[in-house]
Order: structure tokens, then C-alpha cells, then sequence
């Protein structure tokens, strides 16, 4: 048989393929234990979680244990110990300086309070063109009174004839008197409306028209809580009212001094002036008819 011998090309092959396992097997790299590079990672990786795990185990038991505790609402207080507080309060020592400062600043407050009713009242009369005698009308304004004067208030209504309530304001500028309203025409919310009929009682010339027509020196207010102290249910109605019936809400009460007599009835001013001294007042309408018959 003849016999060929391999080339040195094909010789090279076959020891190339016999000897490439080995190779392989060499080129990988080995764990200390043998295993491939990607177990070692995995296993690193799950090492490393359960660990982690275990930190945030440790942290969250460290939060709880050093939470504070739930408030808890105070035991209710026996009797006693109130007794006890309110005796203690009672026996306090009463400052005199603490006093004063109390009534200085209630003082300054109400001074205060009087300034912006005044501004508020200006700018009011500015806006609507009012002369100044319908101004202090609103801003219910009026020269103090000693407790011992009798002033006349005639209860009125908005909704009585304009020409009726001109002629009352005619003879209250003679008197000095006070005409009073309940409520604001068009309701408390609207000042415009009032103003109208202010402006339409206090004219001189009921032809004339703007803010320089002359008004007469009449005190109108809107006072619901005079209406109520004297129990007026019907108007007209005639009161001598002792002191200031002008003053604002929060300087009167309920036991504000209020007349001894109301006068009701369509009539004129004299005609009930006369009337309230037949039912005990005549002192207190003395000056108001020598007033009167002076005209």
C-alpha cells in the first residue's frame, strides 16, 4: 500500500485542535473555589443585600425604640384645686398703676375710635356734596350736654311725607332737638339713600340743588337701640331724653338714661312739648317752649 506522509500545514492543524481545550479551560479565569467570575459576582451581590437588609432592620428598630410616647390629654381637675385657683385670682393684689393704664388706654382707644368716625363721615359728606350741618347729622355729632339737660327727640319714620318731616325739622332748630330714625332708608348696607333724604329734610329751599344750599342746624341719627329703650312702636313721638342721645353704640346700654314720658300723636312740636309737661314734665320742657315763643 503505498504510504503518504501528512504536510507540515496539516500536522500543525491537528496539533492546534488537540491542544485548544486546555487552552480554553487556562484562558478562564477561576475562583479560589473553582467556579466561574459570574458566580462569584451573584453571590457577592446577594451578600451584600442581605446585609443591607439588615442594616435598615437595625435602623428602623433604633427609630421606634427612641420615638416619644403618644400625648396624653390631662387628667381633669378636681373641684378643689379650682376652688383653690379662683380663691388665689380673688385675692390678688389690686395695682393702682395697672388700673390707671387700663383706663388710659381705653381712653386713647375711644378717642381713636371718634377720629376715624369723623374722617369716615367727611369723606362720606365729600362724595355725596352734603353741607356741613347734614355732615355732623351723619356723623352723629352734637355739642356735649350735662346729664341734667332735657333734649327733644322726635321718633320719626322715613317713610313719613318728606313735606311733615321738613316742617319738624323747622321747629327742632329752635329747640335744639334731635330727629330719630329706626333704620336707614334703603336698608343699613346703603348710605347714599339716607343721604338723599337727609339732604331733602335739613334744605332751606327745598328748590335748591347742590352743596351749597343751606341746611339747617338739625341733628338727625339712626338709632334702632333708642327706639328700643323707650318702647316706641308708633311715630310721631316726643321724648326728653336727659344727657347726649347722640352718642355712638358703644358708649350706651340697656340703663343709658332715657325720658321720663313719650308723647305720641300727629301733631305739632309745641302741641306735644305741651303735652309731655301736663304728664309730669314741665320742668323738663321749660326751656324748650320759652324757646319757641321767642321765634
Amino acid at each position: 500500500m503505498p504510504i503518504c506522509r501528512r504536510s507540515i500545514t496539516r500536522r500543525a492543524l491537528l496539533l492546534g485542535i488537540a491542544f485548544a481545550p486546555a487552552w480554553l479551560q487556562a484562558s478562564e479565569p477561576q475562583t479560589p473555589a473553582g467556579q466561574p467570575k459570574s458566580d462569584n459576582a451573584r453571590t457577592r451581590i446577594e451578600d451584600q443585600g442581605e446585609a443591607a437588609l439588615e442594616r435598615v432592620k437595625r435602623s428602623v428598630g433604633k427609630t421606634r425604640a427612641s420615638a416619644p410616647p403618644s400625648p396624653v390629654l390631662p387628667a381633669k381637675t378636681d373641684a378643689a384645686s379650682q376652688r383653690r385657683a379662683f380663691e388665689g385670682m380673688s385675692r390678688r393684689k389690686h395695682d393702682p398703676a395697672m388700673a390707671n393704664r387700663v383706663q388710659s388706654n381705653v381712653a386713647a382707644a375711644r378717642a381713636a375710635l371718634a377720629t376715624e368716625r369723623a374722617v369716615a363721615s367727611h369723606q362720606i359728606a365729600q362724595a355725596l356734596g352734603l353741607e356741613r350741618p347734614e355732615e355732623e347729622a351723619l356723623a352723629g355729632v352734637m355739642s356735649a350736654n350735662d346729664g341734667r339737660k332735657r333734649v327733644p327727640v322726635l321718633f320719626v319714620s322715613s317713610s313719613m311725607p318728606v313735606e311733615t318731616l321738613r316742617t319738624y325739622a323747622g321747629q327742632l332748630e329752635h329747640v335744639g332737638g334731635v330727629m330719630a330714625f329706626r333704620g336707614m332708608s334703603g336698608g343699613m348696607r346703603q348710605v347714599a339713600p339716607m343721604a338723599k333724604l337727609s339732604a331733602a329734610i335739613l334744605r332751606i329751599d327745598p328748590g335748591c340743588d347742590g352743596p351749597a344750599c343751606a341746611m339747617r342746624d338739625v341733628q338727625l341719627i339712626v338709632d334702632p337701640l333708642i327706639f328700643r329703650q323707650h318702647g316706641v312702636t308708633q311715630v310721631p313721638a316726643l321724648a326728653m331724653i336727659p344727657g347726649d342721645p347722640t352718642k355712638p353704640y358703644c358708649e350706651r346700654d340697656e340703663t343709658s338714661p332715657r325720658a321720663a314720658h313719650l308723647v305720641l300723636g300727629d301733631a305739632a312740636l309745641s302741641g306735644l312739648l305741651e303735652e309731655y309737661g301736663r304728664l309730669g314734665g314741665k320742668a323738663e320742657v321749660q326751656d324748650a317752649l320759652a324757646r319757641m315763643a321767642r321765634r
